[in-house]
């Protein structure tokens, strides 16, 4: 906190209010003279390929466009954004019908409009390459997951396989439900940390697979992102993407086991989405292989 009172932008001694629950970065709330600011710190993360100068690009040209709060100011290490007066959604909420609808258009929009208002040089977030990255990281730091590397590596690949060709777009890539705020009269998409370009079924499939929808309302995105009922074999591509993503989280947070010094139960985290995506790899091979 004291890297933040030292500030030059504040008018006022400022009160700190330090903000639970993340799991990537240290945040807080700040009120300088009764005005409220939102304040990010964090460096980059080689071992999850953050870079912040991509996350401050991204944010600000998600502002642009009218999906994320106004960066403030920004130097290395920190970030200081509007402060939106907001409660994050939950699955459930992500799930109902009328927020689901307006979170497709904020999808559509992050893929097809920020690129116009990105300022600079634009990371790729390709979760194969990822998942590979993730594979080396836990052999070299001996994880107790090593001894099933090699089997999700095969999984990985036949994935990567069934996805295929793709449209490149501009994800988010961290579609969790607490990313989405909703300030009582309009959804913000909130943490750029993992913004790049990507196919849009990663965000659709981490869409579904972190907010626990059912087959219909993966059918329902699917629909209202495409405009048109999906065929078997934007099917088999999607499923094949919903699997990565599981594949990913799980991977993200045995990696974080070992490297983050946040307060936060990973190892439950991993075992839990580990579990999900079993359950998802299952239903693919039955389907489509």
């Amino acid at each position: 906190m004291k890297r933040i009172n030292t500030l030059e932008i504040w008018e006022s001694e400022v009160d700190i209010m330090p903000v639970t629950g993340g799991i990537t970065n240290q945040n807080f709330i700040v009120d300088d003279a009764g005005q409220k600011y939102f304040v990010r710190i964090g460096v980059d993360i080689p071992e999850h390929g953050i870079k912040r100068f991509s996350e401050l690009a991204a944010s600000r040209a998600a502002n642009e466009i009218g999906l994320s709060p106004a960066v403030i100011h920004a130097e290395p290490g920190i970030m200081v954004l509007e402060y939106i007066d907001a409660e994050a959604l939950t699955d459930k909420d992500i799930r109902q019908t009328d927020h689901l609808i307006e979170i497709i258009s904020l999808i559509k929009r992050c893929h097809h409009d920020v690129p116009d208002a990105y300022r600079g040089p634009a990371l790729v977030f390709w979760v194969f390459q990822v998942l590979r990255n993730y594979s080396l990281t836990l052999q070299e730091s001996h994880s107790d997951w090593s001894p099933r590397v090699e089997k999700l590596n095969r999984i990985a690949s036949h994935l990567e396989n069934d996805v295929g060709e793709i449209e490149l777009v501009f994800g988010h890539n961290d579609l969790l439900a607490a990313n989405f705020l909703n300030d009582g009269h309009r959804i913000w998409l909130i943490d750029w940390d993992y913004a790049g370009f990507n196919s849009p079924l990663f965000d659709l499939g981490g869409l579904a697979s972190n907010n626990n929808f059912s087959p219909e309302e993966e059918l329902f995105l699917l629909q209202h992102y495409y405009g048109s009922e999906p065929d078997s074999i934007l099917m088999k591509k999607y499923s094949a993407m919903k699997c990565a993503s599981l594949l990913r989280e799980a991977m993200w947070s045995m990696v974080s086991e070992i490297h983050s010094n946040i307060n936060f139960d990973y190892a439950g985290y991993t075992r839990d989405n580990l579990a999900l995506f079993d359950e998802a790899w299952d239903k693919h091979q039955s389907q489509y292989t």
